[in-house]
């Protein structure tokens, strides 16, 4: 206890005798205090996993896609495929354009490739051009 005491003693003459001194004591007293605050606020819990949502018009069965041209964006043909990459309807669309941004397209497309893919599995060979995607776009 005198032992700390008499360190202490020293310490504080040192600081006041030598300026230069009490600058690295203070720089080394708010490294440790900001490492520190900065180690409790980054530290993570191990009990957090994070599981990413996917969107609502994502489907489970198969995925879809678009084939257009830049020069006339009002023609286009899209592609349902299930799961396995095989495909089971195309439909070719002419005189609309298909804005893939809005959601109401996009959970458009998934009914029909739901719809698609259950026609598929009932009998095995797919539809082409059967106006699906087009009578739900025009409601």
């Amino acid at each position: 206890m005198i032992y700390t005491f008499r360190a202490q003693k020293i310490l504080i003459s040192l600081i006041n005798k030598n300026p230069f001194m009490k600058k690295i004591i203070s720089s080394a007293f708010l490294v440790l205090f900001f490492s520190g605050i900065s180690i409790a606020a980054f530290s993570q819990d191990q009990d957090q996993v994070y599981t990413p949502v996917t969107p609502k018009w994502v489907s489970e069965k198969g995925f879809w896609q678009i084939e257009s041209n830049k020069s006339t964006p009002e023609n286009s043909i899209i592609y349902f495929f299930n799961n396995d990459g095989t495909l089971v309807y195309k439909e070719r669309i002419e005189g609309q354009v298909i804005n893939i941004k809005k959601r109401k397209v996009l959970m458009t497309l998934k009914k029909v490739l739901e719809e698609s893919v259950v026609a598929y599995e009932e009998r095995h060979s797919y539809d082409e051009n059967a106006r699906r995607v087009a009578v739900l776009m025009k409601k």
